[in-house]
């Protein structure tokens, strides 16, 4: 396992446990149960214990983290390193989990949050920066497409995924529909890129 990146993944995994301590610091004034999934009106429609929302999801973010961050590097010995667009993704799951976390533990205290408004922020952050990086890998190894032909797939993929960011982004300013309606907008943004880059491949 020597191909394994140790280092990012336990500062990683560390990084999503952070919310651990805030919630520890928190934990008188959290009630019994912790809203933790909401409708699109900013309504709480599931709920956890309070042990659950403290430490039960940090580590299941752990785990997924760990999961990613193997899953990339088996895939990086295999086909390449693409350095830096490796290190943005393997901290989208850290930053996602202080973010969330932290708005629940406020929101659970009875704090006034737009939780729409901060997840359609998040979802537009993660699109913009990935979106700004795909242009920038230089082939799809996997697929065996000649290197221009995957750049401009790349390109392809960079830009809709930009567009998907903005958004998501402006969606914040517009009553809830909006932003549902961004979410929808992901079936035909996977189909235009899947479409295009099947046609782009054939030529």
């Amino acid at each position: 396992m020597k191909f394994i990146k140790w280092k990012i993944l336990i500062v990683t995994c560390l990084v999503c446990l952070l919310p651990v301590l805030l919630g520890l610091a928190l934990w008188d004034g959290l009630p019994d149960m912790v809203a933790i999934h909401f409708d699109i009106n900013n309504h709480p429609d599931n709920f956890a214990s309070k042990g659950f929302a403290v430490f039960g999801m940090p580590v299941l973010m752990v785990v997924l983290q760990c999961i990613c961050c193997v899953a990339s590097d088996i895939n990086s010995k295999k086909f390449g390193a693409v350095v830096k667009f490796e290190r943005v993704a393997k901290w989208i799951i850290p930053v996602v989990t202080v973010f969330l976390q932290t708005t629940l533990l406020y929101y659970g205290l009875g704090k006034q949050i737009d939780i729409r408004a901060v997840a359609a922020i998040i979802v537009g952050g993660m699109l913009l920066v990935t979106g700004n990086y795909l242009p920038k890998l230089d082939y799809i190894k996997n697929y065996k497409l000649e290197a221009e032909k995957a750049r401009k797939i790349n390109r392809f993929l960079g830009f809709e995924t930009v567009i998907m960011g903005v958004l998501f982004i402006i969606s914040i300013f517009l009553p809830p529909p909006f932003t549902a309606g961004c979410i929808f907008l992901f079936i035909p943004y996977v189909i235009t890129g899947v479409f295009y880059g099947i046609c782009v491949a054939k030529k």
